[in-house]
């Protein structure tokens, strides 16, 4: 084949590759012939979502530092493209108290812009990562790492809340730890002897009780909105000064696309890939626990991160935060009887609807009954059992829970997700590496006299290789085999080798020199076809290839060896 029709052929399959990967990625005549099924049932079950959904799409919002009417936005129009393009049938989207704990300090350090900026590159982020299948992969993220995160960002959220909480302006500050603080300092210095001073920790409290209580009580009741309402209800009628959501705009807004900024784009693309790191894992979680409530339901990770990507690309547009799958509204339109996607359609239309009819009422609602609302969502984020028993299994799990728990508080997320994956790594590298093993094997002699095994014994011996030989495992593997003595054949058994690198290869290179150069004769047995062509690659091993001290099994490298034994000298 020529090298013109070679690269036509390339680009001719490259093109395939995308054409079916694109039909793969984009809705299915299944899933619209799906939504019009059981049509009463998801309709009920999506306006049972946005109950539940409205004033957490207010908190995150304001939790979020753009505002409540920008967690109105993010849940209608994450929630309808996510649920149109996504990969799972009953998933939820909309603003989530994990996202706001990565926004609320590039709001105070950036700017908003940069928040708006942060979200469209996220989406392309995942868009990218639905093409390259990624979505698979998210499996193999540590537990301990997924608990570490969840409860570091409960409690930031809690920290982020004080202010709301205690009824103090927020100050501002980058650092959560510094926040809370400086509220609990205003608060402490204020009139503590005023009634109204003590109204909004009071709200707020009481919201996260009656959401808490009633969640055991009656499960199925929305307490977050009851709560909510008699919140505002009671505000309002005793006329408090505690800061209120303010005017919500009276349809959808829109946002320009003049905040795009290159120098911007290179400063925040840290943010943007902890924002789809974030999207990825708890979208790709929500759906799995989705699955696992619905009869059947089986989620397409790829679709689910393309769906998200698309989500986070538009939100920006209309003045939205960047979105993810929310478990606890999943949880609610499973639980709900949704079986399609019309249910969180609808769910957001319902929003919608709120937005453009009922934005008046909305605007009294207190920011410390949010607050309140946060606060209860945090204390089911932190679930005591799991995280104990995670501390308690394995000294590695315990060390990445802690430690990336302590760097989401103490310093921001964004630098969480690169600490704790770069110790899951490194611990689990050092876990493997502790299974690859050399180990000393007897041979079998067969039929041979007492002398002649007595021979073998002195003069061969054998070792086999268990595990993945890699640069985690390979300095271990030369001080154990450079330690053989007395003998004039090795034999290294291989079939029991999981995966050989390129620094493995050149270990085992040395290896085979060191004992070469003490006259020792090194045959290889057991070799894969994908271990061949690493070290063919490499041109390790290639003088044995050539001397024909290379064995498919280990009887016939035995057999060879007791040749060269025999030989005389």
């Amino acid at each position: 084949m020529t090298s013109a029709a070679s690269s036509t052929s390339s680009a001719f399959s490259a093109l395939e590759y995308a054409a079916a990967t694109t039909r793969h990625l984009l809705p299915q005549r299944t899933d619209i012939r799906d939504m019009l099924r059981h049509r009463r049932r998801n309709i009920v079950a999506g306006l049972t979502v946005s109950i539940v959904a409205l004033p957490l799409a207010l908190a995150f919002g304001v939790a979020s530092g753009l505002g409540a009417q920008a967690g109105l936005v993010t849940a209608i129009i994450a929630g309808t493209i996510a649920a149109f393009f996504g990969g799972s049938n009953v998933q939820v989207s909309g603003p989530t108290g994990a996202m706001t704990a990565v926004l609320l300090p590039i709001v105070h350090r950036y700017g908003t812009r940069a928040v708006l900026l942060v979200g469209v590159m996220a989406g392309v982020i995942l868009v990218a990562m639905a093409a390259a299948r990624l979505g698979r992969y998210v499996k193999f993220l540590p537990v301990s790492l997924i608990e570490g995160f969840t409860l570091g960002i409960a409690v930031v959220i809690a920290l982020q809340q004080m202010p709301n909480t205690l009824g103090v302006a927020d100050a501002g500050e980058e650092r959560v730890w510094r926040t809370g603080w400086e509220a609990v300092q205003d608060f402490a210095a204020s009139n503590l002897a005023s009634v109204t001073t003590w109204a909004a920790p009071a709200i707020a409290v009481g919201v996260a009780a009656a959401m808490l209580l009633g969640a055991k009580w009656r499960p199925r009741v929305p307490f977050s909105l009851i709560a909510v309402t008699a919140a505002t209800v009671v505000t309002y009628a005793a006329h408090l000064a505690i800061p209120t959501i303010g005017n919500l705009p009276t349809g959808l807004p829109t946002a320009s696309a003049a905040f795009f900024d290159v120098s911007l784009m290179q400063t925040v693309l840290p943010a943007a890939l902890a924002v789809a790191a974030l999207a990825a894992l708890e979208s790709l979680l929500s759906a799995t626990v989705a699955d696992g409530m619905s009869v059947g339901e089986r989620h397409d990770p790829d679709r689910e991160l393309f769906g998200q990507g698309l989500a986070n690309i538009a939100v920006p547009f209309f003045g939205g935060v960047p979105a993810t799958a929310a478990i606890a509204r999943t949880a609610v339109n499973a639980r709900a009887g949704a079986t399609s996607r019309l249910a969180a359609i609808v769910h957001a239309v319902a929003l919608l609807a709120v937005m453009l009819v009922a934005a008046p009422l909305v605007a009294h609602i207190p920011l410390a009954a949010l607050a309140g609302v946060l606060l209860a969502t945090t204390l089911r984020m932190a679930e005591r059992a799991s995280v104990l028993a995670l501390m308690r299994s394995t000294r590695a799990d315990g060390w990445i829970l802690a430690l990336t728990f302590a760097v989401t508080v103490a310093l921001d997320l964004v630098t969480a997700v690169g600490v704790g994956l770069g110790v899951a790594v490194v611990l689990a590298l050092r876990t493997v590496a502790k299974t690859a093993r050399v180990e000393k094997v007897p041979l079998e002699v067969g039929d041979y006299s007492e002398e002649e095994h007595a021979l073998l014994r002195e003069h061969i011996v054998a070792y086999r290789l268990d595990g993945p030989l890699f640069f985690a495992a390979a300095h271990q593997f030369l001080i154990e085999l450079t330690n053989i003595v007395d003998v004039r054949v090795v034999i290294l058994r291989m079939s029991r080798v999981s995966t050989v690198d390129a620094t493995g290869a050149k270990v085992l290179e040395d290896a085979i020199g060191r004992l070469e150069a003490r006259g020792i004769v090194v045959l290889l047995s057991g070799l894969d076809e994908s271990h061949r062509n690493v070290l063919r690659a490499l041109g390790v091993g290639a003088h044995l290839r050539t001397l024909g001290r290379v064995f498919a099994d280990t009887p016939a490298a035995i057999a060879h060896a007791r040749e060269l034994v025999a030989a005389p000298h």
